[in-house]
């Protein structure tokens, strides 16, 4: 199944332009390295939390009317453990959302999936529901490394849920792994990275592990113990050599690597990622979730503003049902906001990015960055293919001091 999804102009990707993101908190234990926003309870409220996230959409659409003129052309749920939602309430939620907006024919609808709680009848209640892609939180098959993350599953459950996805239906099916984990070796990660591609996934999703402070929204039990020096994370050095392992074994596989993270078999990288990358806007419902909407009419420089919802579930829950937004904080986006956004975001995909159209589109002069630009096509890091401004693989390595100095 390729989805259909318009081309963005300035990156060439396929890209959804307007899509839903459903936040899933509840998980069985939480991972020492998430900085989600997570709940671990005994007995999940699976209706109530559904009837919550349509009624925070009624919300929204009463408050932004001209919404419900909008197609929806990717629809994500993810957590949190999204599996653990019997697929009834799944269904309930989609068939809600349908109701209430336009989605477009051929929409790529995902679910993130745990190992661990896999089974025929759910996976194939998913895909009844009308869910037509499957992300699967592997992480490593290494179950040294599984235990390192905090992991519930082992290898070979791992193997036994992709295989359960494809029985149920599941045409595409993607897999997400995590490297440069504290005792990780080069060899553990290519083999990840070969077990993996081997199987035929559609999309492979290869994160290096994140503690560092900032870029987390909440501190970690993961980054608590690397402060006080009780866990050691593999050189930057050996960070690079995984990388670099990892893109072989998938590029002999079939799996090209579209954007920094993600490979894909072509025609199916994520429309709905690639959305994020790419600048288009979307909803988003459920404890913690981050969405992004413009406010500029066309023709006007692009602005808008971005909210994040509570990130306590019984506190989420009770303003949805009592039809307040339930929203922690929101942020105005200007131009220059957007603009910065949008050139360190498109410089993540393989294709590039078009610069001189992304200045133009929001108000930058591009002349102060020229210099920089034939600098690093100079140094290897990047080449001009047409206007689009591309990083080489060494160049994608570096990517957040390249974007640094160009913003």
């Amino acid at each position: 199944m390729d989805f259909a999804g318009p081309i963005d102009p300035l990156t060439g990707t396929a890209a959804a332009r307007f899509g839903l993101y459903v936040h899933f908190p509840y998980c069985l234990s939480k991972c020492p390295y998430c900085d989600f926003a997570v709940a671990v309870v005994r007995q999940v409220p699976e209706e109530r939390y559904a009837r919550a996230v349509l009624a925070e959409l009624d919300t929204r659409l009463a408050a932004e009317p001209s919404l419900r003129g909008r197609t929806l052309e990717s629809i994500f749920l993810g957590g949190g453990t999204p599996s653990l939602w019997h697929p009834r309430w799944v269904a309930l939620v989609l068939e809600g959302v349908a109701a209430r907006l336009k989605v477009a024919p051929g929409a790529e609808i995902s679910l993130e999936g745990n190992p661990s709680v896999a089974d025929a009848e759910r996976f194939a209640g998913y895909r009844a529901a009308g869910v037509n892609r499957v992300s699967l939180g592997v992480q490593s098959f290494e179950d040294s490394l599984l235990k390192a993350l905090g992991r519930e599953h082992t290898g070979p459950e791992a193997v036994a849920a992709y295989e359960t996805a494809r029985r149920a239906g599941f045409d595409v099916v993607s897999m997400d792994f995590i490297y440069g984990v504290h005792g990780q070796t080069r060899a553990q990660a290519e083999s990840d990275a070969r077990r993996a591609a081997a199987l035929g996934p559609e999309h492979l999703s290869t994160y290096a592990l994140t503690v560092d402070r900032e870029s987390l929204a909440v501190a970690t039990p993961l980054s608590r113990q690397l402060d006080k020096g009780e866990v050691v994370l593999p050189q930057d050095e050996e960070v690079v050599e995984m990388t670099k392992a990892i893109r072989d074994a998938y590029g002999e596989h079939g799996l090209l690597r579209y954007e920094i993270s993600n490979h894909a078999r072509p025609g199916y990288g994520s429309r709905h990622n690639a959305l994020y990358w790419t600048g288009g806007e979307y909803l988003a419902l459920g404890v913690g979730a981050t969405g992004m909407l413009l406010t500029s009419a066309p023709g006007e420089r692009p602005s808008g503003y971005r909210y994040v919802n509570l990130r306590g579930s019984d506190a989420y829950m009770r303003a949805a049902e009592e039809g307040t937004l339930p929203e922690s904080s929101r942020e105005e986006l200007s131009p220059l906001e957007l603009f910065e956004e949008r050139l360190a975001m498109g410089l993540r995909l393989r294709s590039g990015v078009d610069w001189e159209a992304v200045c133009s589109r929001y108000g930058q002069d591009p002349e102060p960055r020229r210099k920089e630009i034939a600098r690093l096509v100079q140094h290897g890091l990047a080449r001009l293919d047409g206007p689009r401004l591309v990083l080489t693989e060494a160049g994608a390595d570096v990517h957040s001091a390249i974007s640094a100095r160009l913003l």
